[in-house]
């Protein structure tokens, strides 16, 4: 048809996984077209969204292959040390003592020998990844970026995948991917039935300025509420105050109460659980909420269909891997479909997506896993269970081999890494 624009994928949704999956087929020289419904400038606004992202150390190798890593740098503080504790909150109203059972993880134990040390990962405020992989967009002249823009229908066949726009544009593609997130429409019409548990969780997430500096060490407190993370920030480029992210994890029926709460008496609150550690500490700037759950499709691919990110799967933030997770999706999917072109096959072949949908499906599940049995576990005040709790962190922390083990985990250097997450070019 002549008013039908043709792709050879097709992505429903420019976020960071989705504009990252875009970034990294376009660089690889793929026809990619991406519609999200909310235009760009909107998306990079500081009110759109509060959150930071941990990016794995494996992650930011992806995204310098990708030519994203040199604009989010500058932005970027290197997570050096991490420190996880097992904590309780004083009952007088005090701030929250300092448990001596903890387990450090130091960047400088966690590489192979004659590795040089190089950080666990780095903390980025969102708004800032998404203007670095938007200018990337801009300069691959086989991406096109339809936002804001509304999917009316989607037809998928054997043959191919069809995308009329709300404005009457169409759009014909091999392989249509949803990047939705966790509300994927996509996901809804291919018919794959979603498995979810709701959390009784909301995530707060505030800034928080603070006395001295934090040296780039995160640190996360698990109260019987759930996990409080302080994630290391650059200084605020302004004031040049020393600033820290914080995901803090609360029982869900607290949250309206507490995002209600005068000024004095949330600060308050808040520094009952973030201690003193860091000298004075207050939060500063808007209090967002987000509800927490658990959710997996039972497939990740459909007839020239695949999910990615949130859409696919998605994990409590307990250890800050949600994003890197999805990350490994895109760089998977991106790395079976770009081989695929290369070689002339069809990219949308059920083949090529069983392939996608075996590399994935092991390492979601088990982070699935982990993160729940996690969050169950620490997330209670019983105290045969803290027993349990502070001697396995006092073990792991004893033992070197299993401590870099948990450390190269976390970092993203376990299992079977696509070439992208190798810092390899697709």
């Amino acid at each position: 048809m002549a008013d039908e624009q043709a792709a050879d994928v097709l992505i429903i949704g420019a976020g960071l996984i989705g504009a990252t999956l875009a970034a990294a087929l376009g660089s690889a020289g793929l026809r990619v077209t991406v519609i999200d419904r909310v235009a760009g400038p909107a998306q990079v606004a500081p009110t759109f969204d509060g959150r930071t992202t941990a990016i794995a150390h494996g992650s930011q190798r992806a995204l310098e292959a990708i030519g994203v890593w040199p604009a989010i740098a500058p932005h970027a503080e290197p997570i050096l040390d991490i420190r996880i504790s097992d904590g309780r909150l004083d009952p007088a109203g005090g701030p929250a003592p300092v448990s001596r059972l903890h387990l450090h993880f130091d960047h400088r134990q966690a590489g192979r020998e004659g590795e040089p040390a190089a950080p666990m990962g780095h903390i980025v405020e969102n708004r800032h990844i998404r203007v670095a992989l938007f200018r990337r967009l801009e300069t691959l002249p086989s991406v096109r970026v339809l936002a804001p823009a509304d999917v009316a229908t989607t037809v998928r066949s054997e043959d191919d995948a069809r995308v009329a726009l709300a404005d009457g544009r169409k759009i014909r593609a091999t392989l249509l991917v949803s990047a939705e997130g966790r509300g994927g429409a996509l996901r809804e019409q291919a018919g794959i039935r979603l498995l979810r548990a709701d959390y009784p969780q909301t995530a707060l997430v505030v800034t928080a300025e603070h006395e001295l500096p934090h040296r780039g060490v995160a640190q996360e407190k698990f109260l019987p509420a759930g996990p409080f993370a302080i994630l290391p920030m650059t200084d605020d480029p302004d004031s040049g105050a020393h600033r820290s992210s914080i995901v803090w994890t609360e029982h869900t029926t607290l949250v309206p109460t507490l995002l209600r709460l005068p000024e004095a008496e949330f600060q308050h609150e808040f520094v009952r659980r973030f201690g003193e550690h860091l000298g004075a500490v207050k939060a500063v700037g808007p209090r967002f909420s987000y509800p927490l759950s658990v959710q997996a499709a039972e497939h990740f691919t459909a007839t020239r269909l695949a999910l990615v990110g949130d859409a696919a799967h998605s994990i409590h933030p307990i250890a800050g891997q949600g994003w890197n997770l999805g990350l490994r999706d895109a760089a998977a999917l991106a790395e079976v479909v770009a081989d695929a072109y290369r070689l002339g096959l069809d990219i949308g072949h059920a083949s090529v997506l069983a392939d996608y949908e075996r590399w994935r499906r092991v390492d979601s599940l088990s982070m699935i896993g982990a993160t729940d049995t996690l969050n169950r576990l620490f997330s209670n005040d019983l105290a045969p269970l803290r027993v349990v709790r502070d001697v396995g962190l006092a073990a792991v922390n004893r033992l070197p081999p299993l401590r870099r083990f948990f450390m190269r985990h976390a970092m993203g250097l376990v299992g079977d890494l696509p070439r992208l997450i190798r810092g390899e070019a697709l």
